[in-house]
């Protein structure tokens, strides 16, 4: 039997599906700390820096349509963490519980192990509880706690670093 989706990179096509999930991601939720939407200009620009950089892109493609996608790009810009990288991993609404964000994150923890890298590293919003189960069912701890260093909806917000050691 067939998945109900696939992983894959994604490419220039998959980028109005990426937007979506992004915009409403900053419309509606805690899991991106910004206020303004961006334009498929600006998700272009993301999308060329990090596959030139030689990071992955991945797309979670029901059929045609994206469902999910996550990334990861250097945890600091200093050398000392080269080996480091932050991730994040987004699901659109309505597929959320199909196994997508699960395969998303094995997907690039799979990418991070071939690239050489030792450490990912999560920031997540402290009131999103689903990110933060997902992330420690698969072996990622809870390694700080940032109260109020965010704001978002007239409210602040705490930051959680979660991390898991590669190798």
């Amino acid at each position: 039997m067939k998945p109900a989706f696939e992983i894959l990179p994604a490419c220039e096509e998959d980028l109005p599906g990426i937007l979506a999930i992004y915009n409403h991601a900053i419309q509606h939720t805690t899991a991106i700390w910004n206020n303004a939407l961006v334009d498929l200009d600006e998700r272009q620009r993301w999308w060329r820096a990090r596959v030139d950089a030689g990071f992955p892109v991945l797309v979670a493609l029901k059929g045609v349509r994206v469902a999910g996608f996550a990334s990861y790009a250097p945890f600091r810009a200093f050398e000392g963490y080269k080996a480091t990288v932050e991730l994040g991993v987004y699901v659109e609404e309505e597929s959320r519980g199909e196994g997508i964000a699960v395969a998303l994150l094995r997907a690039l923890e799979t990418h991070a192990r071939a690239a050489g890298m030792h450490v990912m590293v999560g920031g997540i919003a402290a009131d999103n509880g689903a990110s933060i189960r997902l992330h420690r069912r698969h072996g990622f701890v809870e390694t700080g706690r940032l109260p109020e260093v965010g704001r978002k909806f007239d409210r602040y917000l705490d930051l959680v670093f979660m991390q898991k050691i590669l190798d």
